[in-house]
């Protein structure tokens, strides 16, 4: 019998508290599933299961130096727990998508009723059932204090390890992605060494613009998003940087980009239905009938006419990434120049980020949308974006090699009039008093309460409201 350790997105063996409980208790059986309901979800693609791969590699490679190696078994999870020879089962608890969360609602139900214990950790900052919102920045400063654990000994087992699979052995489509960010705790180690001690010392000031924030933004997201580090271990290294270099106010934004992160995750913790649903459900109807396929077409493709836009999609499309401003420019474009309902656009998102973390995906596309009924409505101007963040055109000119011909489609719509006609709409719907009696009921659950106690400093370098998509996890930040 084993105890049985259920790697999820926590791809490490540093500072992994179900690990280091199981190898105190017994021989430990480190497993990962892979799931077809979860690699078949219309929020995945073959640009998660690369990182991944690349992930699971390393960390088969990590625990074999401890002692015992990966074990990988494919197939709907209970299944592939009824196999195994378990005596206690541990995991940490994932803030997933709805597929990931049916999924632990079975295994826990199981687990219930064979009598097998079943011990899940929290991952980071993210509360599991959270009362309510008061005291929450505390526990999120109380989790990051903690002492991080080092990696156990385990002992060896005879057990079948099992295949690492591809993507095309899983009948995933390749993406023709030009060097994307590659998984393990190896590299994100290095990157986060580069961040703290060569490249994040203007990250505040050059987060926002495509042609810098390539560079100076921590690149962490997706090493966050698949556990090859801790919350807590970017935090303490953010820390001890912070106190013994002269970034302050580069450091102490990324810090609290950190601490916004997790309150993001809390949200759909908190709420899983937002995945599907609209925050405020008085907005029902907003959008969906205006639903236009060429328009969503159009925007995939990066072939608006608007060629900010347009440039943001082909780069995405590409490299898998793109900053955290020209992230909102896209969902604001849909959502307000297209009137795109966000479940689309969000999928299509999805597969794309590299860093797709659903709790911070969802809770931010509401936002940009209008649909939480809390939030401060932001409509990007592409030409705006394109002024202050490329006025010499070098970021259009490298995604958009047919600017300036006759090749480039005209706008697929004009700005003004496709702005006053959404903000008609959109007031519409606010000033309905079931939307303003639901958007209450939205702040009392989900609304920040204070300011994040360890990054306080001047108002110009943390907003008490944070820009859109300016997250760490899923952001380009």
């Amino acid at each position: 019998m084993y105890q049985v350790v259920w790697f999820k997105r926590d791809l490490r063996v540093e500072d992994h508290r179900p690990l280091v409980e199981a190898a105190a208790r017994g021989p430990v059986l480190p497993l990962y599933i892979v799931e077809p309901e979860v690699y078949t979800a219309p929020d995945y693609s073959a640009a998660h299961w690369q990182f991944t791969r690349e992930s699971l590699l390393e960390l088969r490679e990590a625990l074999a130096a401890l002692g015992m190696p990966l074990v990988l078994r494919q197939g709907e999870a209970v299944r592939v727990l009824q196999s195994l020879p378990i005596a206690r089962l541990w995991a940490h608890e994932e803030t997933g998508n709805g597929v990931t969360y049916a999924r632990d609602r079975r295994v826990r139900r199981w687990a219930r009723e064979t009598g097998i214990p079943f011990v899940e950790f929290p991952a980071n900052g993210v509360v599991r059932r959270l009362a309510n919102r008061n005291g929450w920045s505390k526990i999120w400063e109380d989790r990051m204090a903690e002492p991080i654990l080092a990696a156990p000994v385990l002992r060896p087992s005879t057990v079948e390890l099992g295949h690492i699979p591809t993507e095309r052995e899983l009948g995933l489509s390749p993406l023709s992605f030009t060097d994307p960010q590659r998984g393990g705790t190896r590299t994100a180690k290095e990157v986060l060494s580069s961040f703290l001690t060569e490249r994040g010392e203007h990250y505040h000031k050059e987060l926002s613009s495509p042609l810098t924030a390539e560079h100076a933004c921590s690149r962490l997201s997706p090493y966050l998003a698949y556990g090859n580090l801790s919350t807590k271990q970017v935090v303490q290294a953010t820390r001890a940087a912070l106190a013994r270099n002269g970034w302050k106010a580069a450091l102490r934004a990324f810090d609290g980009r950190l601490h916004w992160r997790c309150h993001f995750m809390q949200k759909l913790e908190d709420e899983p239905r937002i995945e599907f649903e609209n925050f405020v459900r008085a907005y029902d109807g907003m959008r969906e009938p205006y639903f236009d396929a060429e328009r969503f077409a159009a925007w995939k493709e990066g072939l608006t006419g608007y060629p900010m836009v347009d440039a943001c999609q082909r780069m995405l499309r590409a490299k898998g990434w793109i900053n955290f401003r020209m992230r909102a420019m896209l969902v604001s474009f849909a959502s307000y120049h297209l009137w795109l309902h966000w479940r689309e656009p969000a999928l299509h998102l999805a597969k794309l980020f590299v860093d797709y973390e659903p709790g911070i995906h969802y809770s931010q596309f509401q936002m940009q949308s209008a649909t939480t009924g809390i939030n401060t409505i932001r409509i990007y101007s592409p030409a705006k974006q394109q002024e202050d963040h490329d006025p010499a055109g070098i970021f259009l000119r490298r995604w958009i090699p047919e600017y300036g011909t006759p090749a480039y489609p005209p706008p697929i719509v004009d700005h003004k009039e496709a702005i006053a006609l959404a903000r008609h709409r959109l007031g519409e719907f606010r000033r309905k008093t079931e939307s303003r009696e639901e958007a209450r009921a939205v702040m009392a659950k989900h609304g920040s309460r204070k300011r994040n106690p360890a990054t306080k400093q001047k108002k110009a370098s943390s907003p008490a409201q944070p820009a859109l998509f300016d997250q760490l996890g899923e952001s380009g930040a």
